[in-house]
């Protein structure tokens, strides 16, 4: 900022239903005695959204901003939209983003939501980050390139920012190592917010391309005329915007469906309409990639299903985004994004009865897979 004027805050509250907000004076606490604080939060706790909020109210944002990176576009933006409603300010008021492309920030940014890499490419041109005072790195768990070299970055930066507050986050993090590796940084943990879920496991398709388009279709429309209970709206995961096309082509061939693409090239205004339930008329099915599975929320579903099957960045001599078997991590986390949000009727009659389709019997061999994935990693 050109002149040192402190910011406008609107006032703050917090959802009283979520847990990271009964553990809200011990992170507090925490931020204000430490440089760096870990917080290990369940899926559904509520950390991605009022941590930020919970940094507002120490005072931190007010000449300097509150950066908060996400993995993936989708997210940065999607959060910030969430945090602006909670505080009813316009987006790029008190929140703004910026990922490729889109700059969404103002003087009067007190939070900024980004990509890792975005504050990876600013490091370029300022290395103290002298416009953050604080600064959240969300799902860390990932692990990505971009993740593990801001957090190696940062380790050796705090000690020349004494000012710079670092706070970790993440669903499934690993917490004995990284509070290791920020010399035994205070770890918090929050639970998480479940509803009761049903798995139900099928046999594979013999084609794992057509005939998983066949099955899902099937089942989308077993779905829709009861056969699993009370119909509601649908979370389809699928590897890659591709696969995403054509089972939409396929799915658009059934009646009282509206379906829903969810993948990160979309525009604006095209991923809005995963989060608007107020134009909902009939039953949606979203066909998102994994980028449901982390700091979004999509509203309204009932019924999950999920191939088994994701595209991760392999750290290799060049990036390579592979195809293979989704790993026991990343589908607990899927289960558990959907636990979290029960709508509607569900809700009202306190029938908690949601139910995760999962297509491909190997999902019941994860010990395998998860070693084999790891010797991949490790390479």
């Amino acid at each position: 900022m050109s002149e040192a004027v402190e910011r406008v805050i609107p006032p703050i509250s917090y959802p009283p239903e979520l847990p990271v907000v009964q553990a809200r004076d011990d992170i507090a606490q925490a931020i204000a005695e430490h440089q760096v604080v870990i917080v290990a939060g369940e899926t559904g706790s509520g950390k991605t959204t009022q941590i930020p909020k919970i940094c507002l109210d120490l005072g931190r944002g007010r000449l300097a901003r509150i950066g908060h990176t996400q993995p993936r576009r989708l997210a940065a933006r999607s959060v910030a939209q969430r945090i602006s409603d909670e505080l009813a300010v316009p987006l790029g008021d008190t929140v703004g983003y910026q990922v490729r492309f889109t700059d969404q920030v103002s003087e009067s940014s007190a939070i900024k939501l980004m990509t890792d890499g975005i504050l990876l490419a600013e490091v370029r041109h300022d290395r103290l980050l002298r416009q953050y005072d604080t600064l959240i790195i969300d799902e860390a768990h990932e692990r990505s390139l971009n993740i593990d070299f801001l957090l190696g970055y940062l380790k050796q930066l705090l000690p020349r920012r004494p000012d710079l507050k670092l706070i970790i986050t993440s669903a499934t993090i690993d917490v004995a190592t990284f509070a290791r590796h920020f010399d035994d940084a205070p770890v918090i943990e929050v639970s998480g917010r479940g509803y009761p879920v049903e798995t139900v496991y099928l046999d594979p398709a013999e084609d794992r391309d057509l005939g998983l388009q066949e099955q899902v279709t099937g089942l989308v429309a077993d779905i829709e005329h009861g056969r699993f209970g009370e119909r509601g709206d649908v979370l389809v995961f699928l590897p890659g915007e591709r696969e995403i096309r054509e089972l939409a082509r396929a799915l658009r061939e059934l009646e009282r469906i509206e379906v829903l693409p969810l993948y990160a090239r979309l525009s604006n205004a095209e991923q809005s309409r995963v989060f608007d339930l107020s134009r909902r008329r009939l039953m949606r099915v979203v066909l998102a990639t994994n980028v449901a599975e982390t700091s979004l929320t999509v509203p309204g579903i009932r019924y999950v299903i999920d191939p088994g099957d994701a595209r991760e960045d392999l750290a290799e001599a060049v990036s390579l985004l592979v195809e293979r078997p989704a790993l026991e991590s990343a589908l607990a986390e899927a289960t558990a994004r959907f636990e979290r949000d029960p709508e509607g009727s569900i809700a009202e009659q306190g029938r908690l009865r949601e139910r995760l389709l999962a297509l491909n019997e190997r999902l019941k061999r994860f010990g395998r897979r998860k070693a084999a994935a790891d010797g991949e990693s490790d390479t």
